[in-house]
């Protein structure tokens, strides 16, 4: 049986040259999107990249809980009747909001961070175990380094900041990914952290040059801190998915989990707050309430 992966928000940007990189190294992609025409040519790609084994699309709104839930279904569904196994899951997706919003009630950064890989995660557990060796690889952030590390509730105590409010949902994202890593233990599941180190996406366009995404006392200091974005989002997503595809597929990494790959796309060490059980049970009491894996 071939090596199968789905990627999420793969139809674009670091997605999408991430599974331009799995094809090549022999995967049968799925790419997960909202749009299907980007969808469709993002198959077209993968097709031309490794024509024996075809990719597909499937479209689903990653800020829906809802719809991460019949994803996950159909995924599982789909490989249980086929019997082929789920080898990798790519949770590239991530969104930085300039503005507040809300996703079914829920701020909106913290939803597409972490709560839908977290969920989408989780409810792939059962396939991905029953496709052993497999591998998951979260998508992270440098913007861990800022985010406030207090996790009482969804939203931290403070005005709205988006890159502050993004980098703290990746900080939730990385403790989950760093404790699901210690929980799967001896289980033939490894679990990574990928940081691509910024580059010139979708996600960063026209949103990296708003004040308003930072803190005040950042704000003092504005074109220097527009600089340093500009600078960590000028390189090619090419560069940028090279950790994700290291962590996917490096021989080296095979039978290691909890490993961060950084930017460079070698092993790095992970931040303090990342690896603090305290956090990573405030995590988890969050991800419980706000993204339920029973419906009651």
């Amino acid at each position: 049986m071939g090596k199968t992966a789905v990627v999420t928000a793969g139809t674009a940007g670091i997605g999408l040259e991430t599974a331009l990189g799995l094809a090549g190294a022999g995967f049968s992609v799925t790419v997960v999107g909202r749009n299907p025409d980007r969808g469709a040519q993002a198959v077209d790609r993968i097709n031309a990249v490794n024509p024996a084994r075809p990719g597909r699309f499937l479209s689903a709104d990653l800020g829906s809980l809802d719809q991460v839930r019949a994803l996950a279904g159909r995924i599982a569904a789909e490989h249980a009747a086929s019997g082929d196994p789920l080898t990798l899951l790519v949770n590239n997706v991530g969104a930085m909001f300039p503005r507040r919003q809300t996703l079914d009630g829920v701020e909106a950064s913290f939803v597409v961070n972490h709560l839908s890989p977290y969920l989408l995660t989780e409810l792939l557990l059962p396939t991905l175990t029953g496709g052993t060796p497999s591998r998951i690889v979260n998508v992270t952030s440098g913007a861990v380094g800022l985010a406030k590390k207090t996790f009482d509730a969804v939203e931290p105590p403070g005005g709205y900041y988006g890159f502050h409010w993004y980098g703290r949902a990746k900080l939730a994202h990385l403790a989950y990914t760093l404790d699901l890593a210690n929980r799967l233990e001896g289980t033939a599941v490894s679990v990574f952290a990928a940081d691509p180190g910024g580059a010139a996406t979708d996600m960063t366009h026209g949103t990296m040059a708003d004040p308003k995404i930072v803190s005040p006392p950042l704000r003092l200091l504005w074109p220097l801190v527009r600089r340093t974005f500009e600078r960590s989002t000028s390189g090619p997503a090419s560069a940028a998915a090279r950790p994700s595809i290291t962590a996917a597929t490096d021989e080296t990494l095979t039978s290691r989990t909890g490993i961060v790959i950084g930017a460079q796309a070698h092993p790095v060490t992970p931040p303090r707050a990342a690896t603090d059980p305290r956090i990573a049970q405030a995590v988890h009491r969050l991800s419980e309430r706000y993204a339920p894996l029973t419906l009651t």
